[in-house]
């Protein structure tokens, strides 16, 4: 039976988490996540009592939810099967080497028609700094080494929720643009979120110094503004899914309408050619 290949070193990611809680995180990407599941709460007519949230950074969502059951996104998450109505995940699907697994044990804590969101970054994240890594290395070094988890596109991400037995599933997004002072600002910033690379298949040793500088002045050709700042795209990405349950709506069976669309629109059908 084939394993699941693997993608984060965890102790790697565990490591980069606890340094950047250190000392001055940055975590104004968790926080905009927490406004996003607020915001989207408030559009779903039902009190939820039975809070269960998957994050890194518990301290972003405790005072929100102080009586919720915050877990970290491990492997295997701490979650009992049918405790909870709603089950959040924030910002920690792009490091799981198993991303489906980890929607199916949300799926799994759910009650009956109970709410899964889920929040993470998309394939746009951070696309003007692996352009410009990219480039660099492959004309400093010939070759090119991974640095940047990979991300999925929005309407991969949504197939996921229905691979994972989650009905009703919608995916959307808006990529969110920062502006930074140099891609250096940007590099300590992303030390400060705790989301420095923690590949598995990461090369062991320090970036070249040759590396950093070529691509440092490609993202400033490329990318820089004419205040003379760079932006760095974050494609956060919103998943909403319900566990099954017979209350919910269901599609008919093809053929069953009862009213031809043309006569619901006021138009008259006409024939393709052929």
């Amino acid at each position: 039976m084939s394993q699941t290949p693997r993608l984060t070193d965890r102790h790697a990611l565990n490591r980069n988490r606890t340094r950047a809680l250190g000392r001055e995180p940055a975590l104004f990407l968790h926080e905009t996540a927490l406004d996003e599941v607020q915001d989207r709460l408030l559009m779903v007519n039902r009190e939820f009592t039975d809070v269960a949230i998957v994050t890194p950074f518990a301290q972003v969502w405790r005072p929100v939810f102080p009586k919720a059951r915050i877990v970290t996104d491990d492997e295997m998450l701490d979650l009992k099967e049918g405790a909870h109505d709603l089950v959040i995940h924030a910002l920690a699907l792009h490091w799981a080497d198993d991303p489906v697994g980890q929607l199916i044990q949300c799926r799994r804590a759910l009650r009956p028609d109970g709410l899964f969101l889920g929040l993470t970054f998309g394939g746009q994240t951070l696309h003007e700094l692996r352009a410009a890594l990219g480039q660099a290395e492959s004309e400093v070094t010939g070759g090119l080494a991974p640095r940047v988890a990979p991300m999925g596109e929005i309407r991969d991400l949504g197939g996921l929720l229905q691979r994972a037995g989650l009905n009703l599933p919608v995916a959307d997004g808006v990529p969110l643009t920062a502006s930074y002072q140099s891609p250096l600002h940007l590099m300590h910033e992303l030390r400060a979120m705790g989301e420095t690379n923690a590949l598995h298949n990461r090369l062991r040793h320090p970036t070249q110094r040759a590396v950093l500088l070529r691509a440092i002045q490609l993202y400033i050709e490329e990318f820089g503004t004419e205040d003379g700042r760079i932006p760095a795209t974050f494609d956060m990405i919103t998943l909403t899914g319900w566990s099954p349950d017979d209350s919910q709506p269901k599609p008919l069976r093809p053929g069953s309408a009862a009213q031809r669309l043309a006569d619901a629109l006021g138009t008259v059908e006409k024939p393709l050619k052929d």
